[in-house]
């Protein structure tokens, strides 16, 4: 079986923009140099520790502290056409191995109900064996879900009056909004083994699979953005499945995978959807993820400046509509914010985030965030990628939950050009 990769794919689908670039020259200035010497002298207080010292609870002993932390966070939110919105998210951490040599591994478990009937199930992880000699990463969904759609493409004016949204989620929606609702499995299962000091190769499994497709505002009389996509490309309304393999490489060298300080992370890859595991269509993507995290300061190393981009460019064949890469599509759906999950889509799609992470208080209990968003797609009629831009800027708070885990509750505000504003509650950083 041979693979094929199209050769009209636009050169500038590998090119980072100028001012990412810019924004990784100037990390190389050391911000914080003339800090107080006693700073880091202040212990590190954390959430856990204020509730015991409010209910006088006595702390264990460090010897008697558990290899597992365990952090939860309620959500609650609500949308004309999903209804009030109520949940929970759960982040596990865990070490298999010695610190010195293995990663952190992380699992998250989250569970979501609207009051019309929108059920997600969703557990994802990543997972670190002693030495780093194996890496497991996976991502498991089972939902009744809905969304709200706004078509194809970024830069367009025609469609820039979404308002208020609550974690990604519209308040009110607008005449440029189309609410779908259907049924999903995902199933995402991808094995690194370590062929280096801090470099993996991987292979993997990916079933997307939609039916029960329901484009809330379609009529006889009005089509929606992804009627009119479906037809044209001869997929389905109502069900389609994008289903194949993954081949992937990976460096890694971050000191800590929930909060760190220091490092680098860089996947890329290819996904072959196939139909003879129950894919409509044929269809290649090249993807990858890159972070990279520099402290600015030696005795306060929580002063970071982070940056991010991650991106998938389809190669060739089609994809269903909904399989489309969108504002939110990452792995724990923290990309975008200001703007809701789904926003902007396209065949092909990139983004970039800047942040720059500090401490508030001297004990590390309350730190804050100001960060920068950027979002690129191309749509079905012509526009490319890199040609049209939106993006969003904003800010936020830190509460450290757990300092054992760095695990943190985070507070999120930012406004887009696109008439939008959002806030954002999580359980640890963005990225």
């Amino acid at each position: 079986m041979r693979f094929r990769i199209a050769s009209h794919i636009d050169l500038n689908v590998l090119r980072l923009p100028v001012f990412f670039l810019i924004l990784l020259v100037c990390t190389n200035v050391q911000a914080q140099q003339g800090e107080s010497k006693d700073t880091a002298a202040v212990p590190v207080v954390d959430a856990i520790d204020v509730l015991q010292h409010v209910f006088k609870i006595k702390e264990k002993p460090a010897d008697a502290q558990s290899a597992s932390s365990v952090s939860l966070l309620p959500v609650i939110g609500y949308n004309p056409s999903l209804g009030g919105v109520i949940g929970v998210n759960t982040v596990i951490g865990r070490q298999f191995g010695s610190p010195e040599n293995t990663g952190y591994s992380v699992y998250t478990l989250g569970i979501t109900y609207s009051t019309k009937g929108i059920l997600t199930l969703q557990a994802r992880h990543n997972v670190f064996r002693p030495q780093n000699r194996w890496n497991l990463q996976g991502n498991w969904q089972l939902s009744y879900y809905g969304l709200a759609d706004y078509s194809l493409g970024t830069g367009k004016s025609d469609y820039c009056d979404d308002g208020l949204n609550v974690g990604g989620i519209p308040v009110t929606e607008s005449d440029s909004t189309f609410p779908v609702k259907y049924n999903y499995v995902r199933l995402y299962e991808k094995v690194y083994r370590r062929i280096g000091d801090y470099t993996y190769a991987g292979l993997g499994m990916n079933l997307d699979i939609y039916n029960n497709i329901n484009d809330v505002k379609r009529t006889d009389e009005f089509s929606t953005p992804h009627q009119r996509y479906s037809e044209k490309h001869d997929y389905s309304t109502e069900k389609y499945s994008a289903n194949g393999l993954l081949a992937a490489f990976q460096f890694n060298n971050r000191e800590h995978p929930i909060r760190s300080y220091g490092g680098n992370y860089f996947e890329i890859g290819f996904r072959f959807n196939q139909k003879w595991l129950g894919s409509t269509k044929n269809s290649t993507q090249l993807f990858y993820d890159f972070r990279k995290y520099i402290s600015l300061s030696e005795r306060n190393p929580e002063h970071v400046l982070a940056f991010w981009h991650w991106a998938s460019y389809l190669t060739s064949g089609e994809l269903p509509y909904l399989e489309l890469p969108y504002t939110g599509s990452d792995t724990y759906n923290r990309s975008g914010r200001a703007y809701t999950i789904g926003r902007f889509r396209g065949p092909s799609y990139a983004y970039f985030e800047t942040e720059y992470r500090y401490p508030i208080t001297r004990n590390k209990l309350i730190g804050g965030v100001v960060f920068t968003n950027f979002h690129t797609a191309s749509d079905d009629e012509g526009q490319k990628v890199f040609s049209a831009w939106n993006f969003a800027i904003g800010a936020g708070l830190r509460i450290l939950f757990q300092k054992r885990s760095r695990s943190a509750l985070c507070i999120d505000y930012a406004r887009g050009n696109c008439g939008t504003s959002g806030l954002f509650f999580g359980l640890n950083e963005a990225f």
